[in-house]
C-alpha cells in the first residue's frame, strides 16, 4: 500500500493572493493537487494570512503543505507557477479591455518569477488569458508547451452544467467543450457534443421532441459565455469555480494525467490559425501541453475559430505585440 511518503515532491506556486489566487490554494490544498502550495503576493501580510486560514485546516484535507508570503523565493524550484495577479475586471467591462494594464504587469513580473523557477509550466488565469499567453510566450522564449492559460476550462464546465439540467443527467455524463478565445468569441464545438454517446442534437425531450433544437443551443451558449458577467454584477468577481478549476489543470501538469483538456497555448497550423493562443483540446500532463488535438470541426465551426483569432490578432497588435 502506498503511503504519503510515496507521493512524488510537487510545488505548486499561486501568483497573487486576492480572490481567485486563494480560491485556487483552498482548492488545490482539498484536492490534494500539490504536495506543497505556495501562496505569493507583493502584499505580503494578504499572503501571509490567507495560506494561514488555508492552512488551519490541513487535518481535514490530504496532507499539502501551504505557506504564504512577499518574498519571491518562496517560489523558488516550483514544478508549475499560476498567475492570477491583475488588475479586476469590472462589472460589464469585456476581458480584453484588461489587455494593456495586465500585460505591464506581466512584463515586470515574469523575469524575477523565470529567475526563482526557471522549468516551471507556467499557467495565465489573469485576464485576458489568451492574450497574456501570446506576451508571456515570447517574453520568457519558453518552448509554448510550457506556457499556457486556464483558457475554456471553466467555460466548458459552465456549459456542462448547463446542459445537464436541461437533460436531467449528471454533468460528468455530459461531454461538450466551448473552444476559441476566453471571451466573448468563444464558442461551443456542438458537432463533437454528446450525453453518454448521444449526441446533442438527438437527445430526446420526455415528449419524444428533440431537446436541443439550435435556437436552444445558441441560448445556451450565450448563458455560458455570459456566466462570468452574472457573478460579476452580483457579488463583484469570480473565484470559486475558477479556483477548482486551476487546482484541476495543476493535477493534469503534476500528477501527469494526461488529461484532455480546452487550455489555451500558442498554436501553430491548427486548422490554419498560427502564433495565437485559443483554447482547444489538449492533452495537459507532465511538463505541460503534451498534444494538441486536431478535432474535427464544422464548418461553421472553423469560421468561428477563425473568428476568435482576429479579435486576439488585433488586440495584439493593438499592444505592440
Amino acid at each position: 500500500m502506498s503511503t504519503a511518503a510515496d507521493r512524488p515532491s510537487t510545488k505548486l506556486g499561486i501568483v497573487g493572493a486576492g480572490g481567485v489566487g486563494s480560491a485556487m490554494a483552498y482548492a488545490a490544498m482539498i484536492r490534494g493537487s500539490a504536495r506543497e502550495v505556495v501562496l505569493y503576493d507583493i502584499a505580503a501580510e494578504r499572503a501571509e494570512a490567507e495560506a494561514l486560514d488555508i492552512a488551519h485546516g490541513s487535518m481535514f484535507a490530504p496532507g499539502t503543505r501551504v505557506t504564504g508570503g512577499g518574498d519571491p523565493e518562496l517560489l523558488r524550484d516550483a514544478d508549475m507557477i499560476i498567475i492570477t495577479a491583475g488588475a479586476k475586471q469590472q462589472p460589464g467591462q469585456p476581458r480584453l479591455e484588461l489587455a494593456d494594464a495586465n500585460v505591464r504587469i506581466l512584463e515586470a513580473m515574469l523575469p524575477s518569477l523565470l529567475e526563482q523557477a526557471p522549468d516551471a509550466v507556467y499557467m495565465l488565469v489573469t485576464n485576458p488569458c489568451d492574450v497574456l499567453t501570446v506576451v508571456a510566450q515570447r517574453i520568457s522564449g519558453l518552448p509554448p508547451q510550457r506556457i499556457l492559460s486556464s483558457g475554456t476550462v471553466l467555460d466548458s464546465s459552465r456549459l456542462r452544467w448547463l446542459i445537464s439540467k436541461e437533460a436531467d443527467v449528471a454533468p460528468s455524463s455530459v461531454h461538450a467543450m466551448i473552444v476559441g478565445e476566453h471571451g466573448d468569441s468563444e464558442f461551443p464545438l456542438w458537432s463533437q457534443a454528446n450525453i453518454g454517446q448521444v449526441p446533442v442534437d438527438r437527445w430526446k425531450a420526455a415528449d419524444g421532441s428533440r431537446l436541443f433544437t439550435e435556437d436552444r443551443k445558441a441560448q445556451l451558449a450565450e448563458r455560458a459565455m455570459r456566466a462570468a458577467y452574472q457573478v460579476i454584477q452580483g457579488k463583484g468577481s469570480t473565484n470559486y469555480a475558477i479556483g477548482l478549476s486551476g487546482a484541476r489543470i495543476a493535477e493534469a501538469v503534476l500528477h501527469g494525467q494526461d488529461a484532455v483538456l480546452p487550455v489555451s497555448t500558442v498554436l501553430e497550423g491548427y486548422h490554419g490559425v498560427s502564433r495565437i493562443a485559443l483554447s482547444v483540446p489538449s492533452v495537459v500532463g507532465f511538463g505541460g501541453i503534451r498534444t494538441v488535438l486536431e478535432v474535427p470541426m464544422s464548418e461553421r465551426e472553423e469560421q468561428l475559430l477563425h473568428t476568435s483569432a482576429e479579435a486576439l490578432e488585433a488586440a495584439l497588435r493593438t499592444l505592440g505585440h
